[in-house]
């Protein structure tokens, strides 16, 4: 009988369902991760995440543990394991170089950009509104040198994490020009200073940190600016977010240049005041979305509030500052063609052109072409050019930087002066007889800086009763025609000989970086261009 029980009781647990054996491991500390026990490879759990943190460091920035002295047992990870191992990546990588100029980091190294940027921003200044305003956009990142439309200098990494500035910066801060507020009436204007800056930015797992110094280069405020921020970066697809906050020390001269009120131009409403010194805080977030490959849009929203000294002068709005931008760019990615001595071919060009009363589009339409002024003012220039993308896209296209100084020949109406040129531009010569005669039609933009305002800019603008700014916008619409096409020698066939137009411009008084200048100058003139 007791056999028999003992045999019931065994068949009857034979038939129970046995548990399921676990199939997962899990880690005790920290954040928890389950991985299916199959993929677990390692008899410790902490192996992983130290190989995880490993492939997600720097270089340089390797954590070190104890499970990684030993060994790992042979095996190949499957596809979710490594699947999860970029997912976690993604989520350390570390944020990029933070920096106060907002458009930084929207093309890669060695890569140049066109585009527009849009800003909008309330204006601190007492009856001011909401201030619009038009930025054109060049963009260049080379190793070394950079330019983003308001601001260029040189760049120097001392270590894979630390990068020193040194630049020149347009400061975006003036009266306005067009619907001057009724407090501002009979004050002298301000206009945006030139600074010369240096900045130094380090990276940390956990965000970046800045600090600049910018000091006023144009001897307008005779200011100077501290700048210490943090700013951190996020990815999400094409979507970046990059938040940061900053604080700025303005000294004494800067902030009463801009905000203060001198004793000539106190009046009833309006007593004399200075700021003084103090410290504005701002926090924003930068984005950028990549539509493309090559074209990007990118937004930022910021709020600044200003110091006591600011906020309490008559002229001044005592809020918190909101502002943002909004921008499409282009990308062109260099894919330059080699010489036979494996390097970048060259350009040069010289040019010599008068002064002429039309305007730009009628230059361009060969409608107007006349030179016939009563100031005879001519100019005389020397331009280097590098080619920077051949055969857009498969396309008859080339684009290419272009530097250059020009001379200005005043004829005795004011001193004579230099003018420094840098711009992007491109060329198109696909026309049906490019085997016979090459042909080029060209189209350059970007900035340029004069000594002195222009003779013919100064005295148009003071016709009209508008005013003048030393740096404005360039513009270089030429057509050209192969010497050696013409006649018959090979060897010229890289030289080009044809006619355009220097052209100054403020973009009609939509941009602060060129002091909200409606007006400008063109010349018309004659050129040589050879490769070399």
């Amino acid at each position: 009988m007791r056999r028999e029980a003992r045999q019931a009781r065994d068949e009857r647990g034979r038939r129970r369902a046995r548990p399921a054996r676990p199939r997962t491991s899990e880690f005790r500390h920290g954040f928890h991760i389950r991985i299916p026990r199959r993929f677990a490879h390692a008899p410790d759990p902490k192996k992983i995440i130290a190989t995880l943190n490993n492939r997600c460091a720097p270089p340089g920035r390797l954590r070190r543990s104890r499970a990684e002295t030993r060994p790992p047992r042979a095996g190949v990870l499957p596809l979710r394991a490594l699947a999860l191992t970029l997912a976690l990546c993604a989520a350390a990588a570390p944020p990029a170089a933070a920096t106060s100029d907002f458009l930084a980091d929207i093309t890669a190294t060695d890569s140049a950009g066109w585009g527009a940027v849009a800003r909008v921003e309330q204006s601190p200044y007492r009856g001011g509104g909401v201030r619009i305003d038009l930025l054109p956009l060049y963009l260049y990142e080379g190793e070394y040198v950079y330019l983003h439309s308001y601001r260029a200098g040189l760049k120097f990494r001392p270590g894979p994490d630390r990068r020193v500035n040194v630049f020149l910066s347009k400061r975006l801060e003036s009266f306005p020009v067009e619907r001057v507020p009724s407090v501002l009436e009979g004050m002298s204007p301000r206009v945006p200073e030139t600074d010369l800056g240096l900045s130094y930015e380090q990276r940390f797992d956990w965000g970046d940190v800045f600090g600049e110094y910018l000091r006023d280069a144009s001897g307008n405020s005779g200011g100077t600016e501290w700048r210490l921020g943090y700013g951190a970066e996020r990815r999400r697809g094409r979507l970046k977010l990059a938040p940061y906050v900053m604080l700025s020390a303005r000294n004494a001269k800067l902030n009463g240049y801009y905000y203060g009120v001198t004793p000539a131009e106190a009046a009833a409403d309006r007593p004399a005041y200075q700021p003084g010194a103090g410290v504005n805080g701002t926090v924003g977030v930068n984005a950028r979305y990549d539509l493309t490959g090559t074209w990007h849009f990118f937004a930022g929203l910021s709020a600044t509030l200003w110091s006591s000294g600011v906020r309490r002068s008559p002229i001044v709005e005592d809020r918190m500052q909101l502002a943002g931008y909004g921008g499409l760019a282009y990308e062109f990615v260099p894919t330059r063609e080699k010489d036979t001595g494996n390097r970048t071919p060259l350009t040069f060009k010289v040019l010599h052109g008068r002064s002429s009363p039309c305007n730009l589009l009628p230059i361009m339409e060969l409608r107007c072409r006349s030179i016939n002024t009563d100031d005879r003012t001519s100019v005389d220039s020397f331009e280097v050019g590098r080619p920077f993308i051949e055969n857009l896209h498969g396309w008859p296209v080339t684009i290419a930087w272009y530097g250059g100084l020009l001379r200005h020949e005043e004829r005795g109406l004011q001193p004579d002066f230099w003018q420094a040129n840098l711009y992007l531009k491109a060329f198109y010569w696909g026309f049906p007889w490019k085997e016979r005669v090459r042909t080029r039609v060209g189209f350059g933009g970007g900035l340029s800086y004069a000594q002195r305002v222009p003779f013919v800019e100064a005295r148009d603008q003071a016709m009209r009763g508008r005013n003048t700014s030393k740096l404005l916008q360039y513009g270089d619409p030429t057509i050209d025609v192969s010497v050696g096409d013409l006649f018959g020698e090979k060897e010229l066939r890289e030289t080009y000989f044809g006619f355009g137009a220097s052209h100054r411009s403020g973009i009609f008084g939509m941009a602060q970086i060129f002091d909200n200048v409606n007006g400008g100058s063109n010349y018309i003139y004659t050129y040589i261009e050879w490769r070399m």
